[in-house]
């Protein structure tokens, strides 16, 4: 099993902290079945998608088709698939008050699905849309709507393309701000399934005003040490674990 924490120890932890901030990335995910990035099966690993010519703002530009193509296949993806034991585990932490904030970095939109409703998406998500020629927004209902009845979804006001408000390489995150503050915040942040390789999102544990637990399979970018636990395991059997060592409101043993 893990090293570095038990379950009844992460359990201690939740129980006592005041603010507890939790940041997200594709491991929790693959669980369900949502195809990751960079692991050793990911879309850029296989080639199955070429992320220069799918998720560069410029290539986007200049030609949006190999972009739905992937979407196409991702949205349907998403159409058969639940979220994890995890991401509902989450949902039930904030609905008992005691999960502050969710940063993901997953734009499968898994964590609303289950209930979580204080999430930032800092790469974005699939829920809007907006024309990149006059700039006007529209729901990403509507965008999946026009995504069925045309190959490049086209804008309803000036013809433009649509574009969802997934983060391309070439634009900034989002809500940066607003994640590291709720970073500075905490006084218990969990990292779940991420590796901490893409930034700007691998510095925001760094703003943790507490103790970091990182749960997360194989290596991660940051180091065990004082405050840093660092638990190699299965997000789902993990926390299980912590769940049975969790009184049902949540704060007391």
């Amino acid at each position: 099993m893990a090293e570095g924490l038990t379950p009844v120890g992460c359990a201690e932890k939740i129980i006592a902290a005041g603010r507890t901030v939790v940041l997200t990335g594709a491991g929790i995910s693959t669980a369900a079945g949502v195809p990751d990035f960079r692991g050793p099966k990911g879309l850029y690993v296989t080639r199955a998608y070429d992320p220069e010519k799918v998720f560069e703002i410029a290539a986007f530009d200049r030609d949006p088709g190999p972009f739905y193509q992937f979407s196409r296949d991702f949205l349907d993806t998403l159409g058969t698939i639940e979220p994890t034991f995890t991401h509902r585990f989450l949902a039930e932490l904030e609905k008992r008050g005691k999960l502050d904030r969710i940063i993901t970095q997953n734009i499968d939109g898994l964590h609303q699905r289950a209930g979580s409703r204080n999430v930032l998406p800092v790469h974005g998500d699939y829920t809007t849309a907006r024309c990149r020629s006059c700039g006007r927004g529209c729901s990403g209902e509507r965008l999946r709507n026009l995504m069925r009845e045309h190959e490049i979804p086209p804008c309803g006001f000036c013809g433009g393309t649509l574009k969802p408000d997934v983060v391309f390489f070439g634009e900034n995150v989002r809500f940066l701000a607003e994640a590291e503050a709720a970073a500075r915040r905490s006084d218990l942040m969990f990292v779940l399934g991420s590796s901490l390789t893409v930034y700007p999102a691998a510095m925001i544990p760094h703003y943790a005003g507490g103790e970091v637990v990182v749960v997360n399979k194989g290596g991660v970018g940051i180091a065990a040490g004082k405050g840093v636990h660092l638990v190699d395991a299965d997000l789902d059997g993990y926390f299980r674990e912590v769940e049975k060592c969790l009184p049902r409101d949540g704060n007391r043993r």
